[in-house]
């Protein structure tokens, strides 16, 4: 296990450098080893600290180049303490690493620290943090420095990077701060190109996205987190609203073609990031025209994602060369191995849209009013096909497609729309919003059940389900309670309608042996990545089990994996933060003969993995500003039969402008000495 020579990451001092081996928590599971497989992390310097592995590192050179970067190429100059304060600690450190240092400018550099807490954002008040942790623990190496005992050593190379704690969750890793200023200052065009440059899909991602990036919102430590996802839709919602034209310019043709299979948020992102550097993308799409967008499309009803406005996205896509062959099967109507024939790269997006199995008795008997799952039943009900839902319907599952389930049903003409779950409320994955909103509109929840049997007539028609009462046990892998049945406690709920939906799998049946690609026991593509290990000598891997670093190549030269079909059914966010990474792969595949993750990559997952956010972190402000929700229409009317019309109204751009005003523009500057 590697050994921490010194720590003052969160705020706790922890000095092995006269012996001793304690023990670095946050080094040992969150921080690999080594950078990008090779070169061994020696030091790490952020907002919150120091952490040196290698004793050889020069501390005091380290610093010196911290401040350096900060303020060249990170500090705003909005404000005079940043603006000055980050100057004069920058000039400071440069004459004492030159060797024409006074003691004095020591305590210099600590006051100039505490006259930066008056910043007008944390970038450069947190940036003195390591600063002042080096004066105060390795004085005798800047004293040294001062009487010219010693001078830099060139054997360190820096890795600098800009994050936020907002940025840093959101998993497209959108520079959050850097739109909501420009709302805030009413530049609703500088806002949306920001968004664009990680996130292609704004005027849908402003809608559905579950907004992890609110979960690390620094102003929640406050009052409450600043509403991310509706400034975002605000700015897409001007640029649609005064009829502009997106300023988006793809750059001169090349002569290499890609495809792509699946027209989903991963690969509408990913070919909009190649043609924008000018690669000419095919997207197969299995769907019949008009259905772009993949589970957007029939995943997501049209009361959360109309779709005209999902439409408009991909028109914009569209229309930068991006050619969409719709009713196209890969497997079926062209095989992959053809793909790659025709094609310089291939990127395998399709989807999850194969609705796992319930595991009751009767589910593969074929029963009038047993449908074959909630991803399913919404495609039918969003394409204007018979759904064979009757008027009693029980939903099975506690995700949002079972909600959305639910609330679809009503607007079909169910009389009764009931859901169960086998855990509480509490405990449900879906998003809470979304489960309010079901709870508004009238739908029935049966919390603590667990369905065993469907129950049919002479018919074979389903007139209920047979369930089990459940109790909560102690926590699991997920860290929610486990459920176990009561012993019993048998009941039948009563529907002519039983629709499970517990989950969906990518349909990869078109990857056949000859392909050489591997499926995991997951149902999702295996990709090549680079290990990053900790000091405990763990393999780092996100929040799915998957492994940080991942390239998304997979054994198939020239064939690449996204969205679904490598990290999980996940949200439209991770889709198109995943997609974007595997653009930028491709791009180097095609160009230089060869994928890899730049050294960028690698600063992005150990961010990610690492944490930027601190929930305890006690953060001064004035006064409390409430936060600005959007309009909703409310009440069980709102889901009256065949009522699509959106229920989520947005803000208007002076309500925009006052939530904006809320962000603390949280960013923090990370160096890595490897």
């Amino acid at each position: 296990m590697t050994q921490v020579t010194f720590s003052s990451w969160g705020r706790q001092v922890i000095d092995n450098r006269q012996g001793g081996d304690a023990e670095v928590d946050v080094a040992k599971k969150k921080l690999p080893i080594s950078f990008d497989g090779e070169k061994n992390i020696a030091a790490f310097m952020g907002w919150d600290g120091l952490i040196l592995h290698d004793p050889q590192v020069d501390v005091v050179a380290m610093a010196a180049e911290y401040a350096k970067r900060v303020q060249e190429d990170f500090c705003c100059a909005k404000c005079s303490p940043g603006k000055k304060g980050t100057r004069v600690m920058q000039d400071t450190l440069a004459r004492i690493i030159d060797g024409h240092g006074e003691e004095k400018d020591l305590a210099t550099l600590e006051n100039i620290a505490e006259l930066m807490q008056n910043c007008k954002c944390t970038l450069c008040m947190t940036s003195a943090v390591p600063v002042v942790d080096t004066i105060q623990n390795f004085r005798e190496d800047y004293l040294a420095y001062i009487r010219g005992e010693r001078k830099p050593k060139g054997n360190v190379e820096y890795k600098v990077k800009l994050t936020a704690p907002c940025q840093d969750k959101c998993p497209a890793h959108i520079d959050i701060p850097a739109y909501i200023e420009a709302i805030k200052d009413r530049h609703y065009d500088e806002s949306l190109a920001i968004i664009r440059e990680s996130m292609p899909l704004p005027a849908v991602c402003g809608r559905v996205c579950p907004h992890p990036c609110e979960t690390a919102c620094r102003r929640a430590n406050v009052d409450d987190s600043v509403n991310i996802m509706v400034l975002k839709r605000t700015a897409s919602e001007y640029e649609r609203q005064h009829n502009l034209q997106p300023p988006m310019l793809p750059k001169e043709k090349k002569n290499k073609k890609i495809a792509i299979v699946g027209a989903g948020p991963a690969g509408l992102a990913a070919a909009y990031y190649l043609a924008l550097e000018g690669y000419s993308c095919t997207i197969y799409e299995a769907l019949p025209e008009g259905f772009g967008g993949g589970m957007i499309a029939v995943g997501i009803p049209a009361y959360r994602m109309p779709r005209h406005i999902l439409q408009r996205d991909i028109d914009i896509i569209s229309a930068m060369g991006v050619e969409i062959i719709y009713d196209t099967r890969i497997g079926t109507d062209i095989s992959l191995v053809e793909l790659k024939q025709r094609f310089d790269a291939v990127l395998l997006a399709p989807g999850a849209h194969r609705s796992k199995p319930m595991g009751v008795e009767g589910e593969d008997e074929g029963y009038d009013g047993f449908l074959a799952g909630g991803i399913d039943f919404l495609r039918e009900a969003y394409m204007g096909k018979p759904t064979g839902m009757g008027k009693k319907v029980c939903v099975v599952g506690g995700g949002n497609t079972a909600i959305d389930c639910v609330r679809v049903a009503l607007r079909e003409g169910a009389e009764d729309s009931i859901l169960l779950y086998r855990r509480t409320r509490k405990e449900m994955p879906a998003d809470v919003w979304e489960v309010d909103g079901a709870d508004d509109e009238g739908v029935q929840f049966e919390f603590l059940v667990l369905p065993k049997k469907i129950v049919v007539d002479e018919n074979r028609q389903v007139t209920g389900v047979e369930c089990v009462r459940m109790e909560l046990g102690e926590p699991d892998d997920s860290g929610r309670r486990r459920p176990s049945p009561v012993a019993g406690s048998e009941f039948i709920v009563e529907c002519d309608t039983l629709i499970p939906a517990i989950g969906q799998d990518p349909d990869l049946s078109f990857i056949t042996e000859d392909t050489g690609i591997e499926i995991t026991r997951w149902n999702t593509v295996v990709t090549k990545f680079v290990p990053l290990k900790s000091a405990a000598g763990r393999d780092l891997n996100d929040d799915m089990g998957n492994p940080l670093s991942r390239i998304l190549l997979t054994d198939m030269d020239g064939v690449f994996a996204s969205g679904d079909a490598e990290i999980g059914p996940l949200t439209v966010v991770a889709c198109v933060g995943n997609a974007h990474r595997a653009a930028k792969v491709i791009q180097r595949y095609l160009e230089e003969g060869q994928a890899y993750l730049t050294d960028d990559d690698f600063h992005e997952d150990i961010l990610s993995h690492l944490g930027v956010y601190d929930k305890h972190e006690e953060v001064p402000w004035l006064d409390a500003v409430a936060r600005f929700n959007q309009h909703e229409i409310h009440g069980k009317e709102r889901a009256s039969a065949g009522n699509y019309e959106e229920v989520e109204l947005g803000f208007s751009d002076s309500e925009a402008v006052q939530e904006a005003e809320r962000c603390l523009r949280c960013y923090r500057v990370s160096m890595i000495a490897v």
